[in-house]
Order: structure tokens, then C-alpha cells, then sequence
């Protein structure tokens, strides 16, 4: 049997624990399940500096092995992060040690990803110029305004450019994980994976960080919390603009013009990506036909499910619930 698929994960101190202990648990796991049937995964841990290497939370992973030692190929290269919040707004660390060490030797690695905050250091090596790349919501303004070169999308869980991949934080690292075992061994095993570590797998890599509700800012006007908790929870309701002024006790124009500045989104785009995460969750927890999940989230009809889907997500109900369910 071939060698099993070399993981090394790059650590120094501070970073988040779960960036490197997350991939590492999936790909741990998805080889236990290979159950010797097929090479597996073998992960590292290089650090400048052998030894203990203390995290974020205060936690210390155990170097395996310093950079300097890291021979060979690498099958999948994954670039922890870490992120500084002492003193004021969070600041993405770019650990230099590490960096130099990227330039030198990420041309030796099949696949390269950067958890969390690594994207800044991906970035810092001159490794995402010209491509697209996603970082924890906290810090992607830095990212892009430090490297403009770099097309910084701060919303979905995951970004793939070629070999290089990126992701959001923290527990991200842990769908991008997924969804290599998935490009490695087939759906069915990330899906085995993810059950197996009671994870909620089923979330594309364009998917939003966060939730229709948990994307718009708190609203400051009293009159829209129990309006948007409406919307949440009525989806099939009457949520047409006319009828959420009317709650709102507002004139159609003005309640439009305060719904979007508190939620930065149009009522009508804030109701149909409400309504198509119902869709979404229904087709992967349920069998129900796809005109039962139009009705049940709201949307109506079957060709307005397909047309939110396309629209939202580029893809159909159909290839969703099969890629998913």
C-alpha cells in the first residue's frame, strides 16, 4: 500500500488551537473510517522551535518537528493563524519565522490552506497575489487593505483558487478539512466523517459565515427586532414590504429606506436569503418534494425555489440536496 498523505501544519505561539487541532481531528477520524482500505492521512505539527508551542487559549500542541526539518513533499500544506485582541481592534499576527520559511518552501506542497487568520501569512509570502481569499470576518479589511493584490472576499466559509485554499475562522478550518477528504476519497466519507464528529457538514464553501439574521448589525430601532424574529420564524407568511410596513406602523418608502440602513440589505433580498436558508436546511434534513420545501420556506413555487437557488447559490435544489444530503 502507498504512503499515507502527508498533512503538516504550521504553528507558533498564539495561534488558535482549533486551527490546527480541527483539520487535524478530520483527517484523523477520516483515516480511522478508511479502516486501512486506502492510504489515509498523517499529520505534523513544524514549528520554529521544537517543543511545546503555547495557543491562543493557553493550550500547548507539541512540535513534531521544526521547519527547518520539513524534508520532502508535502501532500497538503495548512497555515494556522493567530490573531492579537489586547489592545483594541482584532490585528492578524504574521509570524516571520513562519513567512520566510513559506516563501521557501511552499512550492514543495500539492496543496496549500490557510486557517483563519493564515491567510495573512499566505498573503505576507506572496502566495494569493492575483487570486481570491477569504479570511475570519474580524480581520478580512486588513487583509485586503495590506494586500490589495489579493481579491479578499470576507463572506463565504471557504475560498478554493487552484491549489491554494483559504477559509474563514476558526471551525472553518474544519469544513475546509471535510471538504479536501471529500476531493481526496469521495463525499461519502466526509460525509461519514463529519457524523462520525457529531459536525454539521452540509455547508458549501461559498456559503455565507453567518446566518441571513446573524449577518445584519443589531437593529437600534425597537421596531425591528420582533419584526425580523417574523421573518425568521414565519417565512411562508405574508412578508411582502407592504405588509412589513404595515407592522412596522411605517409609510412603504420610509420603512424601505430604515430596513435597509439597519440590516444593509433591501427587505425584499433580506426575506428571500431568509427563505432560502429555510430551503436549504429543508433539503438537507428532510425528503420532502421540492414543492412542499417552496411552500414551507415561503418561496412559493418550484420555479421560484429554482430561481432563488441559481441566483443565491449557483446552483439547483436538486444538485444541492445531492451534494449535501
Amino acid at each position: 500500500m502507498s504512503q499515507p498523505h502527508r498533512v503538516v501544519v504550521t504553528a507558533f505561539p498564539g495561534i488558535e488551537i482549533l486551527d490546527a487541532a480541527g483539520p487535524a481531528e478530520v483527517f484523523s477520524v477520516a483515516t480511522r473510517l478508511l479502516g486501512g482500505t486506502r492510504p489515509g492521512y498523517r499529520v505534523e505539527i513544524a514549528a520554529a522551535e521544537p517543543g511545546p508551542v503555547t495557543t491562543s487559549s493557553g493550550v500547548r500542541l507539541h512540535a513534531d518537528l521544526t521547519l527547518d526539518r520539513v524534508g520532502g513533499g508535502i501532500d497538503t500544506l495548512l497555515v494556522a493563524g493567530a490573531v492579537d485582541t489586547a489592545d483594541g481592534p482584532p490585528v492578524a499576527r504574521v509570524d516571520p519565522a513562519v513567512t520566510d520559511w513559506l516563501r521557501a518552501t511552499a512550492c514543495r506542497a500539492a496543496r496549500i490552506g490557510g486557517i483563519c487568520a493564515g491567510a495573512h501569512l499566505l498573503a505576507a509570502a506572496g502566495l494569493l497575489a492575483g487570486r481570491p481569499a477569504t479570511t475570519h470576518w474580524l480581520t478580512a479589511a486588513q487583509l485586503a487593505a495590506e494586500h490589495p493584490e489579493t481579491e479578499v472576499d470576507a463572506d463565504p466559509i471557504f475560498v478554493r483558487s487552484g491549489h491554494l485554499w483559504t477559509c474563514a475562522g476558526i471551525t472553518a478550518g474544519m469544513d475546509l478539512a471535510l471538504a479536501m477528504v471529500a476531493e481526496d476519497h469521495g463525499q461519502a466519507l466526509a460525509l461519514a466523517t463529519a457524523r462520525t464528529m457529531v459536525m454539521y457538514v452540509k455547508r458549501p464553501g461559498g456559503q455565507s459565515q453567518f446566518s441571513v439574521p446573524l449577518s445584519a448589525p443589531p437593529p437600534p430601532d425597537d421596531r425591528f427586532g420582533p419584526l425580523l424574529r417574523v421573518i425568521a420564524e414565519q417565512p411562508a407568511a405574508d412578508l411582502s414590504t407592504e405588509a412589513l410596513a404595515a407592522r412596522a406602523g411605517l409609510s412603504v418608502r420610509h420603512f424601505s429606506r430604515l430596513f435597509a440602513r439597519h440590516t444593509g440589505r433591501t427587505p425584499a433580498a433580506y426575506v428571500e436569503g431568509t427563505r432560502l436558508e429555510r430551503a436549504r436546511r429543508l433539503l438537507e434534513e428532510s425528503d420532502r418534494a421540492l414543492a412542499d420545501v417552496a411552500r414551507a420556506s415561503g418561496l412559493g413555487s418550484v420555479e421560484t425555489l429554482h430561481r432563488a437557488f441559481r441566483r443565491g447559490l449557483n446552483t439547483t435544489p436538486a444538485d444541492y440536496r445531492r451534494r449535501f444530503r
